[in-house]
Parts: C-alpha cells; sequence; structure tokens
C-alpha cells in the first residue's frame, strides 16, 4: 500500500489514477483548486486543495507521502505553456524543499518528443495545428527542465501513445522509454484507462525513475 497523492485529480487522466489506485487498496489524496467537484467518496480518499504553480502547497501535500503525481492540464496551446512547464519547476522546488523525505515524483507527460519509426518526433509530422505543437512543446520543455536540474528528487516523466482516450481498462499494453509504441497497423493508441494501469504499476514496482517512459497497444 503507498500513500500517493494526486494533482489534477479531476482531469481525464487524473481521475482515473486516483479510481485505479484506490482499486488497488493504496491510500490517495486527491489535489484539486475546487474540492466540491471531486465526485467520489472512498474510505481511502482524502480531498485537498493546492495549486501545483505554489511550491509551498507542493510541499505542504507532498509531505508523508510516498508518491505525488502531477496530472494538470492547461486545455489549449496557451494554457500548456502557462502551466506545464512551470508545474515541473514549482514541483521539484517543493519536492526539493523536503530534502530527503521527499516522495518520488511521476508527472504526465506529451507524446510529441517521443522517436518515430522514420526517426523523426512525433511533432514533425507536417500539418499539425499550432495549438497542438504547443501542446507537445510545452510537455518537451518540462521534460527537459527534469532532465536538466540539479536539485536531489527522485522523477519520473510518462508520456502516453500519440493517442490517448477514454476507452476500456484490458490491462495488456507494451512499454517504451524514448520510442513511440506503435501497433502493426502503425498507429500509436491507449486509453486513459489503461495509462492509468500502467502509471499505478510504476508506482508499484518503480522501473523508470530518473528517466521519461511511454506506453501503447
Amino acid at each position: 500500500m503507498a500513500r500517493i497523492a494526486v494533482f489534477g485529480a479531476n482531469g481525464s487522466i487524473g481521475h482515473r489514477v486516483v479510481s485505479e489506485a484506490l482499486d488497488r487498496g493504496h491510500v490517495v489524496t486527491a489535489v484539486v483548486r475546487d474540492p466540491s467537484k471531486v465526485g467520489r467518496e472512498h474510505e481511502n480518499l482524502t480531498v485537498a486543495t493546492g495549486d501545483v504553480l505554489d511550491p509551498a502547497d507542493v510541499s505542504s501535500v507532498a509531505h508523508g507521502q510516498d508518491v505525488l503525481v502531477s496530472a494538470v492540464g492547461g486545455g489549449d496551446g496557451p494554457g500548456h505553456r502557462a502551466l506545464i512547464e512551470p508545474s515541473a519547476e514549482s514541483l521539484v522546488a517543493g519536492l526539493h524543499a523536503l530534502g530527503e523525505g521527499a516522495p518520488r515524483l511521476i508527472m504526465v507527460g506529451g507524446a510529441g518528443s517521443l522517436r518515430t519509426p522514420d526517426g523523426g518526433q512525433v511533432w514533425d509530422a507536417p500539418g499539425l495545428p499550432e495549438s497542438v505543437l504547443e501542446i507537445m512543446h510545452a510537455h518537451g520543455d518540462a521534460l527537459a527542465y527534469l532532465r536538466a536540474t540539479e536539485q536531489a528528487i527522485h522523477w519520473t516523466s510518462f508520456s502516453p501513445a500519440a493517442t490517448i482516450e477514454p476507452g476500456t481498462r484490458t490491462g495488456s499494453f507494451r512499454t517504451a522509454l524514448e520510442d513511440l509504441v506503435v501497433d502493426e497497423k502503425g498507429e500509436s493508441r491507449i486509453s486513459t484507462e489503461d495509462y492509468a494501469v500502467a502509471l499505478v504499476d510504476e508506482i508499484e514496482n518503480p522501473r523508470h525513475v530518473g528517466e521519461r517512459f511511454t506506453v501503447g497497444y
């Protein structure tokens, strides 16, 4: 049983991570801006208010936890630019302030910087809308920040497949490090449910501390 705090617990990915963790018997703190919007109760669930862009809030939420998950999203491209990389800075600062007792960080990342079978990166594909590119590069900047930080924290960045959307929890998927996971048709997909499964798997069996990994069918 792990003690897990989740920023962005009301989001499409965040609430599935909360549900998956609770279903496996973990103790979860859902960190949100508006607690009234958390639509479930559970004996192992606590709801807390916190701002991922405030390092003091990060420290307060993270204290006593085993793992801190950041599943925040910024909506559109400018929203991601204003939130994702700055949140990485805030998370690192808040965790660093806790010293050796700080929990591990798992940050939901993006697929844009993953290598494609042709040797490029996902964000190099022609015709991508500017708003999508902004989202991809916001996550890319956050990953670059985590890789470059000199602060002593244990971090993992978890990139989804190129397409992630609500679907079925199958528990069957493949993982990789820097390469986009594609199926026999060349498609890269994962359901948010199976993404949550893979994330909680990583909590229970840490394999990617200090690096990025990804998932797909």
